[in-house]
């Protein structure tokens, strides 16, 4: 009897293009920056710089989006606390916050509440309530234990119900 011997060759999968995660991704991960930053340009300028540090790193990084979201949240959080120091110990005066569309008063009372939150419970709110991520990839986004996205969700969310039913 004849044993016929058949090679399948396997290959890794094929690691995304930059262009094809740009695509995808820059979208969501300028709205993450805008959470914290409240600012629509420096959130852009945030997700530039991500995006030109991915790419001079690639080869060292396996997964891209986790690495991007998780870039975009450290990135924005020093920026806001930049800004607070420059506010604290400088002449700078903070821009007026942006809007493009006059907001309607479910949107200005949301917002509201969305302020009173620290940057990194906005952050937390917007990856699980927003991009839909579970607890796990949020805890890799923010650098924490999937224990500590649990507190600062539950905590974030009791403040914006306080705060959007006193309204």
């Amino acid at each position: 009897m004849r044993h016929s011997s058949v090679v399948v060759q396997t290959s890794a999968p094929a690691e995304p293009t930059f262009d094809a995660v740009y695509a995808a991704q820059y979208d969501p991960l300028v709205r993450l920056a805008y959470v914290t930053t409240g600012s629509r340009p420096a959130a852009e300028d945030l997700v530039q710089e991500v995006f030109v540090e991915w790419l001079r790193r690639r080869d060292d990084v396996r997964e891209p989006v986790p690495y991007l979201r998780r870039a975009v949240v450290s990135r924005s959080t020093s920026w806001l606390r930049r800004r607070i120091l420059e506010r604290r110990y400088g002449d700078t005066e903070a821009p007026p916050p942006e809007q493009s569309a006059p907001p309607d008063g479910t949107t200005t009372a949301v917002r509201a509440a969305l302020a009173r939150l620290k940057p990194r419970q906005r952050s937390v709110v917007f990856l699980r309530y927003y991009l839909d991520l579970p607890v796990d990839e949020i805890a890799s986004a923010l650098g924490c234990r999937p224990g500590t996205v649990k507190s600062l969700l539950h905590r974030s969310l009791a403040v914006l119900q306080e705060h959007l039913d006193d309204d």
